[in-house]
């Protein structure tokens, strides 16, 4: 059984973090709480970095975060960067680094009153996702955490550094996700496909120069 504790609340399980008394309740109305059970008894939901989630973090390059301020008021925000920019930290840490935008601030403004935060990790090419349930916390002026979480060939400035600290993670079904691919992806496929039409349009054109050499010259 998973256990986890943070500085307010000591869970029963791990899930506990997102199945709270009104959740359970209403999973008891439609007839799933008793699947849930079991999984919680089973050991409930993964609490630190695994080898699997490791390698599933080092190739995405996007995700969305999710904060609140302190009316509880949510606010979901879209992070991108190069493959891996949201790294592990060590077991319990993820981090990344924070470049600079259109200077809302809305997240930084939501952590400095709340620090309870959510990671969607999505994986749209092969329709997966996993959700991370923690606090996160911002870095400011700390060179050897930027260095370490930023990537040079990416053009964006790191500004500071945001660490995130796992409470709970899950891996979400693959249902109603649509397949969608990034440019990195799909560009080796176009590069091939392009290869391939200059190669038939070469032999297309030594094909109508053999013909036309090839062709009887007509009688007069």
């Amino acid at each position: 059984m998973s256990t986890t504790t943070t500085t307010s609340t000591r869970r029963e399980f791990s899930s506990d973090i997102a199945f709270t008394p009104a959740v359970k309740a209403i999973q008891n109305q439609k007839g799933s709480r008793k699947t849930y059970a079991r999984m919680e008894r089973g050991g409930a939901w993964e609490t630190a970095v695994t080898p699997e989630l490791a390698e599933y973090i080092a190739d995405l390059d996007m995700f969305y975060l999710g904060t609140a301020n302190a009316a509880g008021q949510p606010y979901v925000q879209y992070r991108g960067g190069s493959p891996g920019f949201l790294k592990v930290v060590d077991e319990h840490t993820l981090g990344f680094a924070d470049f600079g935008g259109n200077r809302q601030y809305v997240t930084l403004g939501n952590l400095s009153e709340n620090p309870r935060a959510f990671l969607f990790l999505m994986d749209y090419a092969n329709s997966r996702r996993v959700k991370v349930w923690g606090t996160a916390r911002v870095v400011e002026g700390d060179a050897a955490l930027e260095s370490k979480l930023s990537d040079p060939a990416y053009p964006g400035k790191v500004e500071r550094a945001i660490l995130f600290t796992i409470e709970a993670w899950d891996v979400n079904c693959q249902q109603h996700i649509h397949p969608r691919w990034s440019q990195r992806q799909i560009a080796p496929v176009i590069e091939q496909l392009k290869n391939r039409i200059a190669e038939l349009e070469a032999e297309n054109k030594h094909l109508r120069t053999k013909s036309l050499l090839n062709q009887t010259p007509s009688k007069e």
